[in-house]
């Protein structure tokens, strides 16, 4: 959310957090007359941390906390115990920038300014915690394929009716089912493969669902880093080789494990077709997993998009090609 075209604030932005009560002290200003002017205003504000210092332009030019005010020598200018380097964003930023910038610098009060730094207002970081919170449901609802659109879940899931909890979840559910199809339709292509070898049936949901918690796995760490600014869009190939790498040697621990209950159910030959499968489907299910995040946020679509239901639908149709395909191949079916 943005300013509209009339220059009224909108939603999720710094300016619809801000608070109108601060202080503000001209630079031509001593110390002891800024502890006067702010006995004199400070009344009944609340949450007032700092004293914002302006020059005769009204230009926001430092800050200084009330403990660093109270402790200075009296007769000294503000401008010699003041900060100079602030923290400050403009009114139109989205509230989820805004929290991350009060996360790196730990400042209980940040101040809000116009085009040409004239202070506007302040945001808490009491304001913050409840957009961090705000945020996280979000991104939770987002990742288990609840849809954010309003209403909201402003009441809780205990005071959410049945139609609205309904009409958050049935549409992506029905999206999954017809993508579900698809993995219905590899299955169907290699039935004659499947009448071959019956055994083969036993180990594919063991083989498809290994591929999508994987990809979620990945998934998860890859939208939780972005969130908290850890991993840029230009940090994919970085990621994807320490993916690749972290996910083989899952595979072939996986692939080791499941080739023994192989050797039971099927013999040699099936056991080293499940563990192959096994390597395959944890690779590409992880690479899945990690690459989706980056994909969305190329196309401005918040990474959280790419949830764990759809990447375990993706790698349900994937692993079904990959399984009876190595099976085709290695067994001569």
């Amino acid at each position: 959310m943005r300013y509209n075209g009339n220059g009224v604030i909108e939603a999720e932005t710094a300016g619809s957090l801000m608070k109108k009560e601060f202080i503000t002290i001209q630079t031509t200003s001593t110390v002891d007359e800024a502890i006067m002017h702010l006995r004199e205003t400070v009344g009944e504000m609340k949450n007032i941390h700092y004293l914002y210092i302006i020059n005769e332009f009204d230009g926001l030019v430092g800050a200084l906390s009330i403990r660093e005010l109270l402790s200075a020598n009296g007769s000294k200018p503000v401008t010699e115990v003041m900060v100079k380097k602030l923290s400050t964003f403009t009114a139109d930023k989205d509230q989820e920038k805004v929290a991350r910038i009060f996360q790196d610098t730990d400042l209980v009060s940040i101040p809000v300014v116009n085009r040409q730094n004239v202070i506007l207002g302040v945001v808490h970081v009491e304001d913050i915690l409840d957009v961090m919170q705000q945020e996280a449901t979000e991104d939770i609802h987002k990742m288990a394929s609840v849809t954010t659109a309003p209403p909201a879940l402003e009441g809780g899931l205990m005071d959410a009716t049945v139609g609205l909890l309904y009409r958050k979840r049935i549409v992506w559910l029905v999206i999954l089912v017809f993508m579900n199809v698809f993995s219905g339709a590899g299955i169907a292509h290699f039935e004659d493969i499947i009448e071959a070898n019956i055994a083969l049936v036993f180990f594919l949901p063991l083989l498809v669902d290994s591929g999508g918690n994987a990809g979620s796995q990945s998934a998860t760490l890859v939208i939780r880093a972005m969130a908290i600014g850890d991993v840029k869009i230009r940090d994919w190939f970085k990621m994807f080789t320490k993916e690749i790498t972290v996910a083989a040697a899952m595979g072939f621990t996986m692939a080791l494990a499941v080739s023994v209950v192989g050797v039971v159910r099927g013999g040699v030959d099936i056991a080293i077709v499940v563990a192959l499968t096994m390597v395959l489907i944890v690779v590409v299910g992880s690479v899945v997993g990690m690459s989706l995040p980056f994909i969305f946020k190329k196309l401005k679509l918040d990474p959280a998009t790419a949830s764990a239901p759809l990447i375990t639908s993706l790698c349900d149709i994937v692993g079904v090609l990959i399984y009876f395909g190595i099976a085709a191949w290695f067994l001569n079916l």
